[in-house]
């Protein structure tokens, strides 16, 4: 199955379930919980916060050498937006690509996922656990902070009186 076929598929909008495909064109689908969603919103709410240009925001579909993966979270600048954001999957990741760890993630997935994102051109890809603990990667490996966004903190909290660390 190609990407535009499963966008354009009435059965398979809808569904409470992230879609992506693997090589071999077979549809994977991930069920979200309440806490994933909830640190995807802290995330992209912080990124915006911190970031005076480009955009974050949910779900984005990445056309990398593994066929279509979704990020949880991106952050792209304005210049690779404008490439792009009439595309059915993006064929070149954002800056930064974020995954969430759900329960029924392995951390063998989450790495093969960093690592198709950094194939794909993202410039860092961030790894968030099911605590909201984050860490960062570039292709030179694990950072100790992000260097597109130092400030973006290294534990995001779900309290709404400590939303940051």
């Amino acid at each position: 199955m190609q990407w535009q076929e499963v966008c354009e598929n009435k059965q398979l909008q809808d569904l409470p379930f992230k879609i992506e495909l693997n090589k071999w064109g077979q549809i994977v689908m991930s069920p979200a919980r309440l806490k994933h969603s909830l640190f995807q919103g802290l995330i992209i709410d912080v990124l915006n916060n911190l970031v005076n240009a480009g955009v974050a925001f949910p779900e984005c579909a990445i056309l990398t050498k593994d066929n279509i993966k979704v990020a949880d979270v991106v952050w792209v600048s304005d210049a690779r937006l404008d490439i792009i954001e009439d595309e059915d999957a993006a064929s070149i990741a954002p800056e930064i690509c974020i995954e969430i760890k759900s329960a029924s993630n392995t951390i063998k997935e989450m790495e093969e996922k960093k690592d198709l994102y950094l194939a794909a051109k993202a410039e860092e890809v961030w790894l968030c656990d099911q605590t909201g603990k984050i860490r960062f990667y570039n292709q030179q490996g694990e950072l100790e902070k992000s260097l597109l966004v130092p400030n973006f903190p290294p534990q995001i909290r779900h309290r709404k009186d400590s939303r940051l660390a």
